[in-house]
């Protein structure tokens, strides 16, 4: 488990969004306050030609970034509960499929099918808040794979929904190898070193702006860091999909009816 995922695991997301905008903020008040004791405002002003174009061009390349981070978090946050559910969807149709073999085969699929939707939702999804699987769901997969790959099929009728049933069972295999590497894998650190470093540095940039009324700069550096600090929280929640207060939730196992 990387350092973000573990602290997304640990720290309740309500008071990790507090600590992030908190600490963008309090550098924001530090640096206006710091630039100001040392440089008084009149030669910060003389400044202003050149510090507007560098400051708009500097936030222009942050925010599209920014966007460009967030949008596609986003999408992939989408796509792992579209994932889910598909899995999902899968399963049920397996189950129903199973009707069309013998009763003993039958009842043995479905009994490790009920078994592997209650151990999805009661253990792989509380374990995959870390980034981990579960060995028990990993067994109970591998004996479904196994009765169907030991089963004979008796008829043509058999024979048809044997093959589709393996084809989904295939697609559900793979789409839950998905799931578990979506609830590991997050943005590169790299790009997390290039979000924090753009938003310090475009904060830290207005800093260098000499405004005659000192609580309207503050207020306005401040208001910047908060809007940076919110969207670079929103980032790192949806950036592990299974971990946080922002998550994908369970509820499409939990509502299927397979009795």
């Amino acid at each position: 488990m990387s350092t973000l995922q573990f602290t997304i695991f640990k720290i309740p997301s309500p008071v990790l969004c507090l600590i992030i905008v908190g600490a963008g903020a309090i550098f924001s008040i530090v640096g206006v306050l710091g630039v100001r004791y040392f440089v008084p405002h009149a030669r910060l002003r003389a400044h202003h030609d050149v510090a507007d174009p560098i400051l708009g061009a500097l936030a222009v390349i942050y925010a599209v970034l920014l966007t460009f981070i967030l949008v596609n978090v986003w999408q992939a946050f989408d796509k792992s509960n579209a994932n889910v559910e598909l899995e999902a969807n899968y399963l049920a149709d397996i189950y129903s499929d199973s009707e069309a073999f013998s009763p003993e085969f039958h009842n043995q699929v479905v009994d490790l099918l009920r078994e592997y939707r209650q151990a999805v939702v009661d253990k792989e999804w509380k374990v995959m808040e870390q980034g981990k699987m579960s060995p028990e769901v990993e067994k109970l997969i591998r004996n479904i794979w196994t009765h169907y790959t030991t089963y004979l099929p008796k008829n043509l009728t058999e024979q048809s929904f044997f093959d589709e049933s393996v084809r989904k069972l295939n697609s559900f295999r793979e789409l839950r190898r998905q799931r578990l590497m979506d609830s590991r894998n997050g943005l590169q650190q790299l790009l997390w070193f290039i979000l924090i470093t753009g938003g310090l540095s475009t904060v830290a940039f207005t800093f260098l702006f000499g405004a005659e009324n000192l609580k309207a700069q503050i207020f306005m550096s401040v208001l910047l860091s908060v809007m940076i600090a919110l969207i670079l929280f929103a980032i790192l929640e949806m950036d592990f999909p299974f971990t946080g207060g922002i998550r994908v939730s369970s509820e499409p196992f939990k509502v299927l009816l397979l009795d």
